[in-house]
């Protein structure tokens, strides 16, 4: 078949990877402008475009959709489908009635829950169990087009937000693939969502990143594991700001006399922090200026401010 891909992140290679290997004629592949780097020296592809470039792909990387520039250059590639896996911007009408196949999208989530630009983090923050991936064709409302197939796997206890993203853009590649074949083969079933189910999951944000004491051990366990790797829990002791990367939920009788945020113990087992409903071990952590490690590790030579006298 003769398509074009739109994608930008690394959720998207996966999926790119699995066109080319069923042999799928890549007409062209769309993808965000390039970014400068974070040292500012050059600018920085994206990974969906090193991968077009390294299989000898057209890649347009329009500033915007609506001009009707890039909807000439779709029109001209005279494609079958437009596929498309975490592009970053929403197609206009002309571009989703071009190809007389339609155009179809791979959402992290199991559709209609968690519609927009975050599904997999709010999926952990908001403790949930089971995930997945949704193959739908697209409509001009954001992630509300039909459903076509869905795969669904369980969240892991630790699972952060970006191991959890590279499970499930395997697993939207090989679902974008059964679709494909099923659309090929006449055999797709589209069905509505229910946009009354419908939940949404908004960009992430640096200031959801403070770490909220008062609530319990399993909810910031949960935030914690879905800011990870971006923007990265924090919390504030004595003016100096940590970076949290993982934590265990503690022991559930030892904060009832102590004020949520109180670190109760520091030292070789690490940080206990007093929640709403028990405590918190603080396993990973980065001081300003300083690198991730084990909060052991950092507590044999340094102390944090506020807490108990470090027990080696």
């Amino acid at each position: 078949m003769r398509l074009v891909f739109m994608g930008t992140p690394d959720f998207a290679v996966p999926s790119l990877k699995r066109i080319y290997d069923d042999g799928h004629d890549v007409a062209a592949v769309l993808t965000q402008p390039d970014k400068p780097s974070r040292r500012g020296m050059k600018m920085s592809f994206s990974p969906v475009k090193e991968l077009a470039l390294e299989r000898g792909t057209p890649v347009y990387q329009p500033a915007s959709l609506k001009d009707g520039d890039i909807t000439a250059v779709l029109h001209e590639l005279k494609c079958q489908l437009i596929a498309v896996v975490a592009y970053g911007k929403l197609l206009t009408r002309e571009m989703l009635e071009l190809p007389p196949l339609g155009c179809i999208n791979i959402h992290g989530s199991l559709l209609p829950k968690y519609r927009g630009a975050a599904p997999i983090q709010w999926a952990i923050i908001n403790g949930e169990r089971e995930t997945g991936v949704t193959s739908m064709y697209m409509a001009e409302k954001l992630d509300a087009g039909d459903v076509l197939l869905t795969k669904k796997t369980p969240i892991g206890g630790d699972e952060t937000a970006g191991d959890l993203f590279e499970r499930l853009g395997e697993m939207g590649a090989g679902l974008l693939s059964e679709t494909i074949d099923a659309i090929i083969c006449g055999n797709a079933a589209p069905k509505p969502q229910d946009d009354n189910s419908a939940t949404f999951a908004p960009p992430l944000v640096r200031e959801m990143s403070p770490i909220d004491w008062n609530n319990t051990a399993f909810n910031i366990k949960c935030k914690v594991r879905g800011l990870n790797p971006w923007p990265v829990a924090s919390a504030e002791w004595g003016g100096t700001v940590y970076k949290i990367f993982s934590v265990d939920i503690g022991d559930t009788a030892l904060s009832s006399q102590k004020k949520p945020g109180e670190i109760l113990s520091a030292g070789s087992g690490g940080l206990e922090v007093a929640c709403s409903d028990g405590t918190v071990k603080i396993r990973e952590l980065q001081a300003p200026g300083g690198r991730r490690m084990p909060a052991a590790d950092y507590l044999r030579g340094h102390s944090i401010p506020s807490a108990p006298k470090n027990i080696q």
